[in-house]
């Protein structure tokens, strides 16, 4: 393997709109997308009209000459009648196989270039991973070789509901969710949606937990055998070494830590940081950088390091070289929750959702934020407001509680506090280059 990026942060913690920043290299704020719904621009009619051409496998087709395969799960909306349906395929890809809406293993519909395809329950021949995998070779044996290509493989895996093939569903039965120190405890001095779950968890909601975190692990196995399968055709066909490879994720994911039973959304490493994993020509094996990437960089990446063919990505390339790592990334949230009081949780106020069967609700209308990721040579900060009536927030140095326990707002320097504050400001107002300003330490 090449480079492991240690500090790979998601602009946004769930679905839709951090793949919306990967897929246009934009903030939230600036593409739209605000959640996994239609009415958040999930996959909406105005994102097909104004995001959609700009993406870039849309400019990697039409200003460079690349074939583009996309192979997966797309947007959540995807697919929905109102925005177009199955036969709406996205400006830019050559070739196209996309799952209808959200995460499924088995009885799921594919857009086929634009063409339906229902698949059952036969693990043979339905499971998804599986067919994803033979999509993908399918494509490396037949493409044309006189044009380069880029290829997105979108695999649900890991997301609910965790339906593991059935040769690895009995792996991993000694595994259990990691019990960090900040595993099942109360969130002292957080917003008041985290200080809400109780604690200590249930017994049986430990052991729902582990149990999701197993099955997890057992779905990423037929992950794991696409990637090699993926590698071992790009070495065969004699492409592995002029061919760069990106592994990452779209959210973090949380299993008990604030004594919150499963979910992302949240502000804190577990849900905003994920892997990135680089491999390809030039890259040395058996890296690690610890510089703060923002996944919507992974579009930068991915544009500047592959193969090209006109002066539009070789003009690209050079002025790349001279691109310093920024300090800061800003991760935004658009809390989701119902203006009325849910059934099961008649005690709580409405505008809370995704609740479980206990009252812990993971998510609420309020539990709206912006943060900005700190990290340079002397600090690894979070700075975090939200937007509620309370205007809470949260400060957390890394350095000394990298489990986020200790919530240091009231007591870090005002100086410093200031900084922070003006440096979210700026980040949640930019637009294009003026997201590109120096961080809170960089020099200048």
């Amino acid at each position: 393997m090449g480079m492991t990026f240690s500090s790979a942060y998601v602009p946004s913690a769930l679905c839709c709109p951090s793949r919306a920043s990967i897929l246009t290299g934009k903030y939230p704020h600036n593409h739209h997308v605000v959640n996994n719904t239609l009415e958040g621009n999930c996959s909406s009619k105005s994102w097909q009209k104004i995001q959609e051409p700009n993406t870039f496998p849309a400019i990697l087709r039409s200003m460079c000459g690349y074939q583009t395969f996309f192979a997966g799960k797309y947007l959540n909306e995807y697919g929905a009648p109102d925005a177009g349906g199955l036969e709406h395929v996205p400006l830019g890809w050559s070739y196209w196989y996309a799952l209808e809406k959200n995460s499924k293993y088995y009885n799921y519909t594919l857009s086929i270039n634009g063409k339906a395809r229902k698949h059952g329950e036969n693990y043979s021949v339905d499971y998804l991973t599986d067919v994803l995998a033979n999509i993908s070779l399918g494509f490396l044996d037949y493409k044309s070789n006189s044009e380069p290509f880029f290829m997105m493989i979108s695999t649900p895996a890991p997301h609910s509901p965790w339906t593991a093939a059935p040769q690895y569903q009995k792996t991993f039965q000694n595994v259990f969710a990691p019990r960090n120190k900040n595993f099942n405890i109360h969130g002292t001095n957080k917003h008041w949606l985290i200080r809400q779950a109780k604690t200590p968890m249930t017994n049986s909601s430990i052991q729902f937990l582990d149990n999701a975190f197993r099955k997890r692990w057992q779905t990423l196995l037929s992950v794991d055998d696409l990637v090699e399968k993926l590698v071992k055709r790009l070495e065969f066909n004699g492409e592995l070494n002029n061919t760069y490879i990106f592994y990452t994720s779209d959210n973090g994911y949380h299993t008990g830590q604030f004594s919150l039973p499963i979910d992302k959304r949240q502000l804190y490493e577990f849900d905003i940081k994920v892997p990135l994993l680089v491999r390809g020509p030039g890259i040395k094996p058996n890296q690690t950088s610890k510089v703060a990437v923002r996944i919507y960089n992974f579009v930068i990446l991915i544009t500047v390091c592959m193969p090209h063919r006109n002066h539009y990505c070789s003009s690209f390339q050079k002025g790349a070289r001279n691109l310093t790592w920024r300090s800061d990334v800003l991760v935004e949230y658009q809390g989701e929750g119902r203006d009325v009081t849910d059934p099961t949780c008649p005690s709580l106020s409405p505008g809370v959702s995704q609740c479980f069967p206990d009252c812990v609700c993971e998510d609420a209308y309020n539990n709206t934020y912006a943060c900005v990721r700190t990290m340079s040579a002397r600090w690894n900060l979070q700075y975090c407001e939200f937007d509620d009536q309370e205007v809470f927030v949260e400060v957390y140095n890394l350095t000394a509680d990298p489990d986020q326990i200790t919530n240091i707002a009231k007591s870090i320097d005002p100086e410093l506090l200031g900084k922070m504050n003006y440096r979210l400001m700026m980040l949640q107002s930019c637009s294009g280059p003026t997201c590109r300003t120096p961080g809170v330490f960089d020099p200048g």
